[in-house]
């Protein structure tokens, strides 16, 4: 059953249009809905975050647009620092398109998952705050200062997000050029040095600055990836688990078969076994780490 979180506990008035709940840390937080739409900024950290049931795995970067009527939930969360910035549309006064700069229940799930460049997310970071400091207030000004804040840090959004499989970024930086690497690369195996030799990059100074803001090793982090990508195979597909282990980067279904159960404490045929009844019921999407356009 899903918990239900309110508007009226959380928005300091009735008037007030957003607020900012900061998340630093980020805890395993239980499946739950809300009768409000909130924006998802990670800033450092990983985990697992589970939305209308499907599995994303998490860390700096990652930006999700939620809508009211989505179930989701955090688990596995490892030094997960994030922002929600909540938002009731029917309270916003100022005349903008607002379907276009916060997507909502006419796009998709997969058009409502980006990834933010390391630009991008300095010049956000002052943003957020500066809103998270203004919602606090509830005289009038204040409440419509707030909402133009808001606007500004979606069109910011716009600006410096990027899909999760987007091989050209202006601008990037080098952690950037990993994560969208290893995203891209899941089937295939990925040796750090060639990829350092590609981009003229030193291999230890990345690797300490990956584990500086997502809290992993590149490998662990690319584990995650491929697991999580087996997660939704198994869980809404009938491929042989053979397949699955191939399509998520592991040559030898056995050690996939290790690893998957080292990690999740069971099989990835118990796993699927799990699931069956429920997916022939009500067959939802497959897990993509690619937005749509």
């Amino acid at each position: 059953m899903s918990l239900r979180l309110n508007k009226n506990d959380l928005f300091l008035t009735g008037m007030n249009s957003v607020v900012v709940e900061e998340r630093h840390p980020q805890a395993d937080f239980p499946t739950h809905d809300h009768d409000f739409d909130e924006l998802v900024i990670v800033w450092r950290g990983n985990g697992m975050h589970i939305w209308n049931d499907i599995p994303y795995p998490i860390t700096c970067g990652d930006l999700f647009y939620i809508n009211a009527r989505d179930r989701h939930s955090y688990e596995s969360a490892n030094e997960l620092a994030l922002d929600n910035v909540l938002f009731c549309r029917e309270r916003f006064r100022l005349e903008a398109d607002w379907a276009q700069l916060l997507p909502g229940e006419n796009a998709s799930q997969e058009q409502r998952y980006w990834r933010l460049s390391t630009l991008g997310m300095s010049v956000l970071r002052d943003k957020v705050d500066e809103l998270a400091k203004e919602c606090m207030k509830s005289e009038p000004l204040s409440v419509q200062l707030s909402e133009a804040l808001l606007m500004q840090l979606a069109l910011l959004l716009l600006r410096f997000r990027h899909r999760p499989d987007s091989g050209v970024l202006p601008d990037a930086h080098q952690l950037d050029l990993l994560l969208m690497a290893l995203r891209a690369g899941i089937a295939e195996p990925f040796h750090l040095e060639t990829f350092c030799q590609q981009h003229q990059l030193n291999p230890r100074s990345l690797r300490a600055l990956f584990k500086q803001h997502t809290g992993l090793s590149v490998m662990n982090y690319l584990r995650q990836l491929r697991l999580c990508r087996a997660m939704s195979l198994l869980r809404y597909g009938n491929k042989a688990i053979g397949d699955v282990a191939a399509e998520c980067g592991f040559d030898d279904s056995n050690y996939f078969s290790v690893v998957f159960n080292r990690a999740y404490g069971v099989s990835p045929r118990d796993y699927r076994q799990r699931f069956i009844a429920q997916a022939k019921k009500t067959p939802p999407q497959p897990f993509s780490l690619i937005a749509a356009d």
